[in-house]
């Protein structure tokens, strides 16, 4: 796992240098990952416009703020996205604003396409959902806990959805942004705070 891992952390990017990527891709007319279709282009650019709002409008509680400056311990947060990933356009800036708060934490960001070793640790009831978070010690590289692909609210409200329609169709992923409109990044703080919080207690 380790080496996996020292793999990834290779190919990682800042969160800036990850949105300039993705950026530049767009004004080629591209999307990240493997396959190139329209819809991902589409996605991609909608992502786009979500981040930069999202950058400016996203608020860490104060009562996390504070929590933020009390860890105790250096993690390095890894997380594999992709450009065209919804929820990772509506967690990334959340995580970022988590970062800047902190000495202790360091934020990386791999793309799933590129690194299939590290995705295929992570899966998701078999599937390579992301985002995906992996906290890491930041010195041992030892995988402490991992989070995602989105809050246990919206999981479960994509989960339903699913297992009573079937698909996945433009309703439930309208309704899940709307979620997240709502939620304004609320659950993501509380929820990875908490496990950081259960990590630090078995320390």
């Amino acid at each position: 796992m380790k080496d996996i891992i020292a793999n990834s952390l290779e190919k990682s990017l800042t969160y800036f240098e990850y949105r300039k990527l993705v950026s530049d891709l767009l004004s080629e007319g591209k999307s990240t990952g493997n396959i190139q279709l329209e819809d991902l282009l589409h996605y991609s650019n909608l992502n786009e416009t979500r981040m930069n709002r999202l950058e400016k409008t996203i608020v860490i509680i104060p009562e996390n703020v504070e929590r933020l400056k009390l860890l105790k311990k250096k993690y390095l947060w890894l997380v594999i996205s992709e450009g065209w990933c919804g929820d990772a356009a509506q967690l990334l800036p959340i995580m970022h604003k988590m970062e800047v708060l902190t000495d202790n934490i360091d934020f990386k960001i791999v793309l799933r396409d590129e690194n299939d070793e590290l995705m295929n640790e992570f899966l998701t009831n078999g599937g390579k959902s992301i985002p995906k978070l992996i906290i890491l010690d930041s010195e041992t590289f030892q995988v402490l806990g991992d989070w995602g692909p989105r809050p246990k609210e919206a999981f479960d409200l994509v989960k339903n959805y699913k297992e009573k329609h079937g698909v996945l169709d433009e309703t439930i992923k309208t309704e899940l942004q709307m979620w997240y409109l709502h939620d304004k990044g609320l659950s993501t703080q509380n929820e990875l705070l908490e496990i950081i919080r259960l990590i630090e207690i078995q320390e």
